[in-house]
């Protein structure tokens, strides 16, 4: 069998155990998981996805895994303004979290992945993060019996790169989280929002131009836009340096605002510890970047307007996927 994991912190298991104990359907349930025709969903490819994801070996000194930069207990994010790889070092961005990455059409801030197969291999390889080089890490993990026992009986193959990628990209996939309690209000149960969530949720989506680039149902557009957040963006220029398109200056990908209430710190470089940052960010209309998105404009929301739209953002909470890890 493969090593089991835990990876639950502190609190993580009293919002688990609160939860549970609610009468409230899980819609996840319900949900259609899309995946590429090359790495069709599985239990067991699933299971083993799971496991590498939580394998410090992944790492060229054996000291972090996937699991170190995106947290189950924090949304699968790590709560830090950027992420620290091996040696201390820090990565450049905000670490996103991983839930409902299977409907990211594609994957980075930088928008420019097409796959959740091609993005594994991004930190493996990464200097500032895993460090490791694919060709040295595969006879390794190729050695581990459990780990060649599952590619051999799931795929027909060797332990190689094919497979840690798919069962990795699979694993993620499984980690939906639709059942929060707009996604309860949104299905017909009118008690699942208070008046003052209801009003907030007016606010955001008629008010506002929230909606414009964080869509119903998962809050986001997947386009990257520039928001304002800097006149000078300084050395990392967002999705220029993919092609150095001069017209994306400062774009990167607008991310979910699901689960909002565990992944900040916010922004792409984790700029903004809280939403009230954020939200005074957009309010005055942004930094004014030559290329910032045309609808971001200045507007004025009264306490208790902010009040009830921070209360329909904690809305977006689900944290139920954690009694499916």
């Amino acid at each position: 069998m493969l090593r089991k994991t835990v990876c639950f912190f502190g609190f993580f298991g009293l919002i688990l155990c609160l939860w549970m104990c609610k009468s409230l359907p899980d819609l996840n349930a319900f949900v259609t998981t899309p995946s590429p025709s090359d790495n069709a969903m599985d239990s067991a490819k699933i299971a083993l996805g799971k496991a590498l994801f939580f394998d410090t070996r992944l790492s060229l000194d054996n000291t972090i895994n996937c699991a170190s930069c995106h947290k189950p207990g924090l949304a699968f994010t790590d709560g830090k303004k950027t992420s620290t790889g091996i040696n201390g070092q820090k990565t450049e961005r905000n670490s996103p979290s991983l839930l409902n990455a299977a409907f990211l059409p594609t994957v980075m801030f930088d928008a420019h992945l097409k796959t959740l197969e091609l993005q594994v291999i991004v930190p493996i390889q990464e200097s500032t993060e895993m460090g490791h080089n694919m060709r040295t890490l595969i006879p390794i993990l190729r050695s581990v019996p459990e780990y060649q026992k599952a590619a051999e009986e799931i795929y027909g193959r060797d332990f190689d790169a094919w497979v840690l990628t798919r069962s990795i990209a699979a694993f993620e996939r499984s980690l939906l989280s639709m059942s929060s309690p707009y996604d309860h209000f949104m299905n017909g149960d009118s008690s699942a929002l208070t008046k003052k969530e209801r009003a907030g949720y007016k606010i955001f989506s008629e008010k506002l131009y929230c909606t414009e680039c964080h869509v119903p149902p998962n809050f986001t557009n997947y386009e990257a836009r520039n928001n304002g957040l800097y006149m000078d963006y300084g050395s990392d220029k967002g999705r220029f340096r993919i092609k150095q398109d001069s017209s994306q200056m400062g774009h990167f990908k607008v991310p979910s605002l699901r689960n909002v209430e565990y992944t900040a710190p916010y922004m792409h470089d984790g700029s903004f510890a809280s939403l009230e940052q954020v939200i005074d960010h957009y309010a005055k209309g942004g930094a004014g970047h030559q290329l910032q998105d045309p609808l971001i404009q200045p507007f004025t929301l009264t306490k208790k307007e902010r009040e009830a739209l921070v209360s329909f953002l904690m809305t977006l909470t689900d944290l139920s996927f954690a009694a499916r890890l």
